[in-house]
């Protein structure tokens, strides 16, 4: 039987929009990583063409919270979804003809990020204005079980779409995905999405991005958190990314890096669908406290406990990943006034994430000097540290998992 929420319409086709646009993301990397490869044979031009889509989806990030929050975002989100769909489709017929060029590609790719960069704010502020309040939990924990299982299945799937077909099929088959995308999300109201400050020319862009500067500075449980995952992103991501499959491979030989990040996806999955039902009165501060578990298979690399004790870490930290993300979603969208939440969103995206390029890099001179080992160690205490740090602040303890919060309504112009 399908969730109660998938019987409204707009939901719906909210949700299948992005169950068919996930999908197909999920499958572009590993398509991309082949094609790329394949055609060049070098190594290096598949990381500039990654670096080429990361540049502007961070440069313009607050530039798409700002006009996601001024334009209707169902607009925003349709124009995204056929510009990506356009430049997927270039990226293939490039592959298809046998006329790869590093430098069409990267371009494409640039153009492929800046899109993403006005995307992902749209789609958080969407949201609240799909659903009541009240259904605004289980709406994000619906969502992001739908988004953890494309992780799980859409590799395989464009594994053997790849295996059978080629890359240049499995990128075209992305492309299509986005234009399927912006059909559902068209087959929304033009009211959806329609934000208080729609086509108000008087706004200019950086007056929009102070306003959401202060609302985000004012609010004293969200810059907390941001300036938290900041580090942990520093600290975690290219640990696990980069050391993640050498230590595992020492420890256990190099299939078992596979299962590790299976049980991971399987963990996030299982939480995500648990987390539709799951009722917690202070949700922020439960997110906040089971993020923790994330730390949980680096200690368990750094310790060097063995495959089974990494493969129970990974899943845990899956578990404690897929909840601590649907109950920051669901506290934002609660309690941030909906006219600058894209705004909001962006920042805490922005501060966030910014700080992962920099742990790349750094990982391998670090790992060199100190053994990854002491460095996987290093990285899972300092993760836990931070993560349970923002539980100092009270605005964060106490802030009540509610239907209809809107105490920053007046502030937030």
């Amino acid at each position: 039987m399908l969730p109660l929420l998938l019987h409204q319409s707009d939901f719906r086709w909210f949700f299948v929009g992005r169950l068919v646009s996930l999908l197909g993301s999920s499958m572009a990397p590993v398509a991309l990583a082949f094609a790329v490869l394949n055609a060049s044979g070098r190594a290096g031009d598949l990381g500039i063409v990654l670096a080429a889509h990361m540049v502007p989806l961070l440069g313009f990030l607050l530039v798409g919270g700002a006009s996601a929050d001024r334009v209707s975002r169902r607009t925003v989100l349709i124009a995204a979804n056929l510009g990506s769909g356009l430049t997927q489709a270039m990226v293939a017929a490039l592959f298809l003809s046998g006329h790869y060029s590093l430098l069409a590609v990267s371009v494409l790719a640039f153009l492929n990020g800046l899109l993403a960069a006005f995307t992902t704010p749209a789609l958080r502020g969407l949201v609240p204005e799909l659903v009541e309040r009240n259904d605004l939990q289980r709406a994000n924990a619906l969502l992001a079980t739908m988004a953890n299982g494309t992780k799980v299945f859409g590799p395989s799937i464009c594994g053997v779409l790849v295996g059978a077909a080629g890359s240049g099929p499995a990128i075209a088959c992305d492309a299509l995905s986005y234009l399927l995308a912006a059909a559902c999300l068209a087959r929304l109201p033009a009211t959806v999405g329609a934000t208080a400050t729609a086509g108000a020319g008087r706004h200019q862009l950086f007056r929009d991005l102070r306003v959401g500067w202060a609302v985000f500075r004012g609010t004293a449980w969200v810059w907390p958190v941001t300036l938290a995952f900041c580090v942990v992103n520093l600290v975690q991501t290219g640990t696990w990314q980069i050391l993640g499959p050498q230590l595992t491979e020492q420890l256990s030989g190099e299939a078992m890096w596979g299962f590790v990040l299976s049980a991971r996806g399987v963990g996030m999955l299982l939480m995500s669908t648990l987390m539709y039902r799951l009722t917690v009165r202070y949700l922020a501060r439960f997110g906040q406290l089971v993020s923790v578990l994330g730390a949980l298979p680096l200690l368990a690399l750094g310790m060097r406990l063995g495959a089974p004790l990494l493969v129970a870490a990974a899943f845990t930290a899956g578990l404690g990943s897929a909840a601590a993300a649907t109950a920051w979603e669901t506290s934002l969208q609660e309690h941030i006034p909906d006219g600058v939440l894209s705004r909001v969103t962006a920042y805490d995206d922005l501060l966030s994430y910014i700080a992962i390029p920099i742990g790349q890099l750094l990982i391998g001179p670090l790992a060199q000097r100190f053994g990854g080992f002491h460095v996987a160690t290093a990285a899972a205490l300092c993760y836990a540290g931070v993560a349970l740090l923002p539980l100092v602040s009270p605005d964060l303890r106490r802030l009540p998992h509610t239907s209809d919060c809107r105490s920053l309504a007046a502030n937030s112009e």
